[in-house]
């Protein structure tokens, strides 16, 4: 039996969801023009990187989202994929920013002690590995330990490696939307093979390069310490924070009187796999602050002795409280995971608590302690987040806007989708 349900109306950016968007753009642009303009250029650029990078990894999660869904041949995901189809189609626009924020880091420069504590020019991120004459010998920037990693990180290969990850899979996000929305026109099985094939080829490049991805951005702005974990680490990150903003996006939608066709037991998939992962998260994050703590190695431990000075520390311990313990205490029974309300609020929580785990990333290397720990997170914070959030809400909805219907109407397993019941 056919559910009767209309996918022809098309969702309508405008009103206040464009408004607040664009407050909360000019919020962060003021905010970032703040910090440079009162000598916070240092901060502002390591806040600019860590929120497109954040950009870039949840826009990153509705392709991994789609292409798990069609590998997998779920259906019960079927009426929902035009939220992480969206995301992928912001892709673009993340990928341009992030490699704008990057570029300026490397390219404009500041006076500053170096690693000996030597006065020099340095660029705002990379400093460990960017700065000129690291590599060469005798010069007062030497340094062996990075001269023996130049190979790798070097600027034009860096670039080279950005542009291989992002355009790889901003290409073929591109590709499945094109797809599911040709088979809105078309349907038949053609176009769904096509998809199945496409996000087969993604999640090998994804599998190959997301940490590489991570390394490079951010475990190389300390270019000495390294850590095999540290790219699946970060993949948690992403996918959490991802399955969180598609969730919270589509309860958001609900409310608003689209999706109607959503049931809580869409809303319990989606739940279960932010609970699932929040645990896999600190799984890793355990066993990577384990192993470095038990062998206190000094060239590894570094890596958490800055994230336990005094002005970092309370961050540290919020961290690990936020993502492991709300999930683990608000998610996991069965009830809480079909409560819109509660499912909603642990959305916001760990959209917040992944900013603060990528906060503790990238702050301590880029720019280290400042005079006290409620001063590492002031007004250039979080008029940097309130930014990208505007930006990334008027982005992605502006993409939605464009879909002709909210759902791939001719997807084969929609009707699946629609009967979905746990």
């Amino acid at each position: 039996m056919k559910t009767s349900h209309s996918f022809d109306g098309q969702f309508e950016f405008q009103g206040k969801a464009k408004t607040w968007s664009l407050v909360m753009i000019a919020i962060g642009v003021i905010g970032i023009l703040g910090g440079f303009f009162t000598g916070n250029a240092e901060r502002t650029f390591a806040n600019l990187l860590l929120n497109g990078y954040y950009f870039t990894c949840v826009c990153i999660c509705g392709i991994f989202f789609c292409a798990v869904q069609y590998v997998a041949q779920a259906g019960w995901s079927a009426s929902i994929l035009r939220i992480p189809q969206a995301f992928a189609k912001t892709l673009p626009i993340a990928a341009v920013v992030l490699l704008v924020i990057i570029s300026a880091g490397l390219f404009f420069t500041h006076a500053g002690p170096n690693e000996e504590g030597k006065q020099t020019i340095l660029p705002y991120l990379y400093k460990g590995w960017a700065l000129k004459g690291v590599t060469t010998p005798g010069d007062p920037n030497y340094n062996a330990v990075i001269a023996g990693k130049s190979g790798y990180l070097n600027i034009p290969f860096f670039f080279i490696r950005l542009l291989i990850y992002l355009g790889s899979y901003s290409l073929i996000g591109r590709m499945l939307v094109k797809y599911s929305t040709n088979e809105d026109e078309l349907g038949g099985m053609f176009n769904y093979n096509k998809s199945f094939n496409a996000s087969v080829l993604f999640l090998l490049i994804f599998g190959f390069t997301v940490p590489l991805f991570a390394f490079d951005t951010i475990m190389s702005l300390e270019a000495h310490w390294f850590s095999t974990m540290f790219g699946w680490y970060n993949f948690a990150a992403l996918w959490v924070s991802g399955l969180s903003v598609i969730t919270l996006t589509i309860i958001i939608l609900r409310e608003n009187g689209y999706l109607e066709w959503v049931t809580e037991d869409h809303l319990h998939n989606l739940g279960q796999l932010m609970f699932g992962f929040s645990v896999f998260w600190t799984y890793l994050w355990f066993a990577q602050f384990l192993l470095t703590w038990y062998a206190n190695l000094p060239e590894e431990a570094a890596y958490f002795y800055k994230r336990w000075e005094p002005q970092f520390k309370p961050w540290f311990w919020l961290n690990i409280i936020i993502n492991f313990l709300t999930p683990l205490l608000v998610l996991m029974s069965r009830d809480s995971k079909r409560m819109v309300k509660v499912l909603k609020v642990a959305c916001i929580i760990l959209i917040c608590g992944h900013w603060l785990d990528y906060f503790q990333m990238i702050m301590p290397g880029a720019v280290g302690p400042q005079a006290a720990w409620y001063n590492e997170i002031g007004l250039i914070e979080i008029s940097a987040f309130i930014g990208f959030v505007g930006l990334f809400t008027f982005t992605m909805l502006t993409s939605l806007s464009k879909f002709k219907a909210l759902a791939p109407k001719k997807h084969p397993l929609l009707e699946e989708s629609l009967h979905h019941h746990i």
